[in-house]
């Protein structure tokens, strides 16, 4: 993976590239606070963030939660804090794995496999409910241009559809496209 590390101790920078470089991994940058973190990541576009939640400039759940809005990359948290509000605080922020230090190898290869899977996951999802209400607003749109078509010229609903479609096909315009032209070019009233 190409792993993005953030934290403002060069040390655990250094510890934490050794393993991962170790393992095979490739660090492609390193951040010594949250708002480089953010640019980097923009910048690199990594597979995974691994990032402190205690930073300078702009915390590390502050960067997690700008870095899931910008859908970048999956995030984990490394940190010395293990209470339940950071916990709480962490799962609000859209981090998909949350690690106590130390940090032990046999905690974080499979974090960081479970992170990608489940930022995958996430990202499909929400790339579904986009693609569904994309269609539902097309369907919106070409039942109203049915409608239109079928009050001016006197037709039943499946004939104004068979002329959207005809239309559509002859033109080489989607049938969303030809709707909202329809919509747009009758008389409002």
């Amino acid at each position: 993976m190409r792993v993005l590390i953030a934290d403002n101790e060069s040390i655990l920078r250094f510890d934490l590239r050794e393993m991962l470089s170790e393992a095979g991994h490739d660090v492609v940058v390193e951040a010594s606070d949250g708002i480089m973190a953010i640019e980097e990541a923009q910048r690199v576009k990594p597979d995974l963030i691994i990032m402190d939640i205690c930073m300078p400039r702009l915390d590390g759940l502050s960067a997690a939660a700008k870095i899931a809005e910008l859908e970048i990359a999956p995030v984990i948290l490394l940190t010395a804090y293990s209470d339940a509000k950071m916990i709480k605080d962490a799962a609000n922020c859209g981090v998909m794995g949350y690690l106590v230090k130390p940090l032990a190898e046999k905690s974080l290869f499979p974090a960081m496999e479970i992170a990608c899977e489940r930022y995958a996951v996430q990202k499909a999802l929400k790339d579904e409910v986009g693609k569904l209400k994309d269609d539902l607003a097309a369907q919106k749109l070409i039942s109203r241009a049915k409608g239109i078509i079928g009050s001016i010229y006197h037709i039943d609903e499946m004939e104004a559809y068979r002329r959207l479609q005809k239309y559509s096909m002859k033109t080489g315009k989607s049938l969303k496209k030809v709707a909202m032209e329809i919509i747009n070019s009758a008389p409002k009233t």
